[in-house]
């Protein structure tokens, strides 16, 4: 399906990945998990943790914890670096990204039927010239994103499992978020629930 413009700088293109690619993803994933097993991340300072579970692929990975948010090379919890990200994730930015360094970390965030994820910014990374790739499988989750000051007027829609969305230019650092999981939309995955994989470029380019 042609990309359809949400709002200035936030692209989706509904349907992205097939249904074979969306089965093919999610064993590649299963293997990466049993590599660098989920874990789930925490609020700097508090600690709470969050609802999702996550993992990562790629030279880097995201962590949150109470030291605060930053990206490393390792699990935080084995020690051991991140697997490789999937070639067709790499396709995916190829396709997409419209930058012409590749990502050097993937977020695998898993949610519950019940998880959430409230309105942030994805501003850790060294390169906002860079927009943030975003691939849905499994249940449809019901995505907000509004500008890049809190409280402004906000944009829902549903992105589907297979789904592709991308936010960068004057979107780079609009807050957004997950308002809930429509658990039963899909049938990708046995245990239900959303995984969303979301690729980014971390450190500006040399040269």
């Amino acid at each position: 399906m042609a990309p359809l413009a949400v709002a200035p700088g936030v692209t989706h293109w509904p349907g992205y990945l097939d249904a074979a690619e969306q089965v093919s993803l999610v064993d590649e994933l299963r293997e990466i998990a049993r590599q660098a097993p989920f874990f789930t991340p925490r609020m700097p300072k508090t600690g709470k943790p969050f609802s999702v579970k996550m993992t990562n692929c790629g030279a880097l990975g995201w962590v949150s914890d109470e030291s605060g948010y930053r990206y490393q090379p390792d699990h935080p919890e084995t020690g051991a670096p991140w697997p490789a990200m999937p070639a067709r994730l790499l396709r995916a930015w190829e396709e997409l990204a419209a930058y012409p360094h590749p990502p050097q970390a993937c977020l695998i965030n898993f949610y519950e039927p019940t998880a959430r994820m409230g309105l942030h910014q994805d501003r850790d990374e060294q390169d906002f010239s860079a927009p943030v790739l975003s691939l849905s499988l499994g249940d449809t989750a019901v995505f907000r994103i509004g500008g890049t000051v809190r409280g402004g007027r906000t944009i829902s829609l549903k992105l589907a499992s297979g789904d592709a969305l991308a936010f960068g230019g004057e979107a780079r650092l609009a807050y957004h978020g997950i308002d809930r999981i429509l658990a039963g939309s899909s049938s990708l995955l046995p245990q239900a629930g959303r995984i969303n994989l979301t690729l980014r470029r971390v450190t500006k380019p040399s040269g």
